[in-house]
């Protein structure tokens, strides 16, 4: 079945948003084993609209427009579907009750042109909102199905999970099922290359990379009648790509990020943690801290971006600084090891480099970063080059700072299980 998307709304056009909501359902969509071949964006236009309507009914049999379902007179969507379609509108006396009542909520009186939110297309299945006045449609036409969503992310995304994913399950035949090995470590090009010989002979179920900022995601897709014969599909290739990239595998759950599965190891070794930065001005804190149960092992975060904050904070010696600088080895490991012992952390991470777009220079050029990590008073230095703007250096030095976190921890526990045997 084939599965068309309509985005509405001028200021789409004008990129003073951006559109998530496209990448969401088409997400969505595909998970649902809907072909989706067709996106597109349209301002408030009536004619425009209608003609963008009309072509993706000629080709697809189940579209679904985003947006212009608001009360003002420029949120045309439901009117041009209405009209499109044949489907006169009529008062939902239901809608109208919920409008009523939400405003009633908020202790906020209803404004007249909020009633046109409730008029619905005769015929039309009516979603309810829950999380604002704009209910959404399903209006079925001869084989095919226009469904209309509210534009707002945060109502289009739970009306789509409580009506729309079942009523698209329901006429879908088969799904798609979909797991993710998330790889951190190891740079697109060299994950590529190790699985070529995959996709070489692949045809159901299927893997592709992905390219994160500091890590690559494989995602392995199957299709199949429902989601238990896809997972039967799909487990023996992602055992396959575990025993590939080992350690560098560290979740095949859709949900879990980087720095959640580094809290989640620190967690499960009772490990408690520090941070000092230089480059990154505390972004590194800043995505453990965004981590759930998180203030159970994080103890501190320094942002040291001068040489006498590094001198007087975290007791970088002086001496160290005017023979190396501040963007070396020698500090990077002086950063992490003074910062487990000040704080009496199990583990510590510092970062320092240079960001840009000046600063570099022949022998240190923008983008080199050193990163360093103590774990029980060893010390662990890396020296990385990246490449981009300021912002992309200072993203890809947190990634490469939470993949060295993780890899000191495992490898100190699994020199620990060694020296045991």
């Amino acid at each position: 079945m084939i599965a068309e998307l309509i985005s509405v709304g001028t200021e789409l056009l004008l990129g003073n948003i951006v559109n998530t909501n496209a990448a969401y359902l088409a997400q969505e969509c595909a998970q649902l084993g809907l072909s989706c071949y067709y996106q597109s964006v349209v301002g408030d236009n009536m004619p425009r609209l209608r003609a963008a309507l009309l072509a993706a009914l000629e080709r697809s049999q189940v579209v679904i427009l985003t947006g212009g379902l608001g009360p003002t007179t420029d949120d045309l969507t439901k009117e041009t579907a209405a009209d499109a379609l044949q489907m006169p509108l009529e008062m939902d006396r239901h809608s109208m009750e919920r409008i009523e009542a939400y405003f009633a909520g908020i202790g906020a009186s209803m404004t007249e042109n909020n009633r046109k939110q409730a008029l619905v297309p005769h015929g039309a299945i009516v979603l309810d909102n829950d999380n604002g006045t704009a209910p959404g449609l399903i209006l079925e036409k001869e084989e095919k199905r226009v469904i209309l969503l509210p534009g707002p992310p945060n109502e289009l995304r739970p009306m789509f999970e409580k009506s729309v994913r079942p009523y698209l399950a329901a006429i879908c035949p088969g799904t798609l099922y979909t797991r993710t090995v998330k790889i951190c470590g190891m740079g697109e090009s060299k994950v590529a290359a190790r699985i070529q010989d995959l996709i070489d002979r692949q045809t159901n179920p299927t893997v592709a990379p992905y390219a994160k900022s500091g890590e690559v995601h494989l995602r392995v897709t199957a299709r199949a009648q429902d989601e238990k014969e896809g997972a039967r599909l799909v487990k023996p290739l992602v055992r396959e790509l575990k025993e590939r990239f080992g350690m560098h595998v560290y979740t095949t759950d859709p949900e879990v990020t980087l720095e959640r599965a580094v809290v989640d190891l620190l967690l499960a070794n009772r490990l408690t943690v520090s941070t000092v930065e230089s480059c990154t001005g505390g972004m590194l804190s800043s995505r453990l801290i965004n981590v759930p149960g998180v203030s159970e092992v994080f103890k501190s975060g320094f942002i040291t971006y001068s040489n006498k904050a590094k001198r007087k904070i975290v007791g970088v010696k002086k001496s160290l600084l005017q023979k190396y600088g501040a963007v070396s080895l020698q500090v990077a490991e002086e950063m992490a090891a003074k910062a487990c012992s000040l704080t009496k952390s199990d583990v510590s991470v510092s970062v320092t480099g240079i960001a840009g777009p000046d600063g570099g220079t022949k022998e240190k050029p923008v983008g080199l970063v050193y990163i360093g990590c103590c774990v029980c008073k060893k010390t662990t230095v890396k020296e990385y080059h990246f490449s981009g703007d300021r912002a992309k250096i200072r993203e890809l030095s947190v990634a490469a700072a939470l993949t060295l976190m993780r890899q000191c921890i495992l490898e100190y526990y699994s020199q620990m299980t060694f020296g045991k045997q």
